[in-house]
């Protein structure tokens, strides 16, 4: 557990990736306008008042194959951790958008198709 990241995963370098050679500049981490987003968001767009999370699958508790997997070793643990995380997740969107913010979350399934990756955050960025 000690080795798995929240900031800087492959994920999130490769959505960074594709917005910055599309020539999109954004902050990182939750900061925008010298504070901290509820949530800290892996992506600020401030100009935009838009936000961008970058989940994975099985963390965040999506509702993809990687993500319904349940783990069998100390299963309760894992399902209270999970559902924990679900929840969280929705009070800080919800704290972002009653603060006037658009968030967009982009799940770690989605990164399989880059082409329609592009497409749903340039749409999201219009």
């Amino acid at each position: 557990m000690s080795r798995i990241r929240g900031k800087n995963t492959k994920p999130e370098l490769l959505v960074r990736s594709l917005l910055h050679a599309k020539g999109y500049r954004y902050r990182l981490h939750g900061s925008a306008h010298g504070g901290k987003l509820p949530g800290n968001p892996d992506l600020v767009f401030a100009g935009r008042h838009k936000v961008i999370f970058v989940n994975g699958c099985f963390w965040h508790f999506h509702d993809c194959r990687a993500g319904q997997h349940s783990p069998t070793a100390n299963a309760e643990f894992w399902e209270a951790k999970r559902t924990r995380t679900r929840n969280r997740d929705a009070e800080q969107r919800q704290l972002l958008e009653d603060s006037g913010w658009e968030v967009l979350t982009v799940w770690e399934c989605e990164l399989k198709d880059t082409s329609a990756l592009e497409q749903q955050l340039e749409r999201f960025l219009a």
